[in-house]
């Protein structure tokens, strides 16, 4: 089954324990909040309402008791879409309670080559996010039950081998 991103709205909306999100890009310059990503790189200082909004959403679900988490991973040097985005959006978006860790695959191999962006709800449903070569999204798909299983491993093995951001951001943040 193929779904659109309100598809993947319908899933974050309506799952019950966990959302693990796996992110393996370098840059999403051209999703989300681009006029963030603008004003940092031309220096400006982080507005007080910086990703409120999600801020908001992921708080919904963590004084309910679920808990939403991503791994990201990435290599040093940071790009700048990378520094932005752990500097500005990881620290503001743990005020809401989502949780990061980071695979930080510059002096190891990443253990997980060729797997896409995706979001893994309740260990059940699995919406693969696409992405062109500049940054945008393009859409989520919907994979079937059965695919689910290997999700779950690829979510499972980037925690074993990822660390939580603060601790990682404290000896590699810029």
């Amino acid at each position: 089954m193929t779904g659109s991103s309100r598809t993947l709205g319908a899933l974050f909306d309506s799952f019950e324990q966990e959302a693990f999100r796996l992110e393996t890009l370098d840059d999403y310059s051209r999703s989300g909040n681009v006029e963030g990503f603008r004003a940092f790189m031309a220096g400006e200082q982080q507005p007080e309402n910086y990703n409120a909004q999600w801020v908001e959403e992921v708080r919904s679900h963590t004084t309910r008791g679920k808990r939403v988490y991503r791994v990201h991973i990435l290599a040093r040097p940071l790009t700048d879409y990378l520094k932005y985005e752990l500097g500005w959006g990881y620290a503001t978006n743990m005020t809401g309670g989502e949780e990061f860790f980071i695979l930080d695959t510059t002096d190891k191999a990443n253990p997980l080559p060729g797997v896409p962006d995706f979001w893994l709800f309740d260990s059940q449903h699995v919406a693969s996010m696409r992405y062109d070569g500049h940054g945008a999204f393009l859409g989520a798909d919907v994979l079937p039950s059965d695919g689910t299983a290997e999700f779950a491993r690829y979510r499972d093995i980037a925690i074993a081998h990822a660390e939580p951001f603060p601790d990682w951001w404290a000896k590699h943040g810029v």
